[in-house]
């Protein structure tokens, strides 16, 4: 049993369309899968729209629980409270903020804008964490991510250490763009070896943690 919260599809820089992926993690045997599509202001609302229709009809069919989400990527960090709202209002269920990854150029201070939002869902791959970030993060109800895609994941072990020592809620997502890239329940569980989990802790960011987002997506409460 599989959850991902972070995949792409071909509305933004995936390679798949959004039916497609969700098949492949039927196949996989997913339990849920987010289509978190790279989206700015320009092109959120277009992308949430035909992301949605094909969630619907997924989840309608396959037993899957296919979620419309956007990850917001690049963006100023001052407009990540703004953007947020604007997701969630236009029909995101989940809110993923492109972290401060330390192999792409982004912002500094966006992590920081992200978990102090309490419209943002997940944190993705954030990078060189600091302590009082991952502390909001965890004040605020904001998920930090565990990465399995290449790069991304070179500082998962940092990441878990410092979020760990301050209470923080983990999820563990492929950050799919390709067919290759769909998670199978054993590489899950070995990436989140590799970054110094114990069974308990595997069991808690793969089972326990995913439950617990889709209670909130399922019987949302204002978290302000």
């Amino acid at each position: 049993m599989v959850h991902d919260f972070h995949t792409h599809s071909l509305h933004s820089d995936g390679i798949l369309l959004p039916v497609e992926l969700i098949r492949y993690a039927v196949v996989n045997g997913y339990k849920a899968i987010a289509v978190a599509d790279h989206v700015g202001p320009g092109n959120m609302s277009d992308v949430l729209r035909q992301v949605a229709r094909d969630c619907e009809s997924c989840s309608r069919y396959w037993g899957i629980v296919a979620i419309p989400a956007v990850e917001l990527t690049h963006v100023p960090a001052a407009t990540i409270p703004e953007l947020a709202r604007k997701a969630k209002a236009e029909g995101a269920r989940i809110v993923v903020v492109h972290g401060e990854t330390i192999v792409e150029p982004v912002e500094p201070g966006t992590n920081l804008a992200a978990v102090q939002c309490r419209d943002v869902d997940i944190l993705a791959h954030p990078g060189l964490i600091t302590s009082e970030e991952a502390r909001l993060a965890a004040e605020n109800g904001v998920f930090l991510e565990l990465s399995a895609r290449k790069g991304h994941s070179f500082t998962n072990g940092h990441v878990w250490k410092v979020g760990r020592a301050v209470g923080a809620r983990f999820l563990l997502n492929s950050d799919a763009h390709g067919p290759d890239d769909v998670l199978t329940a054993e590489f899950a569980r070995r990436v989140a070896k590799g970054a110094g989990l114990d069974e308990q802790e595997i069991d808690e960011v793969l089972l326990h943690n995913p439950s617990e987002l889709l209670a909130r997506i399922e019987h949302p409460i204002k978290r302000c």
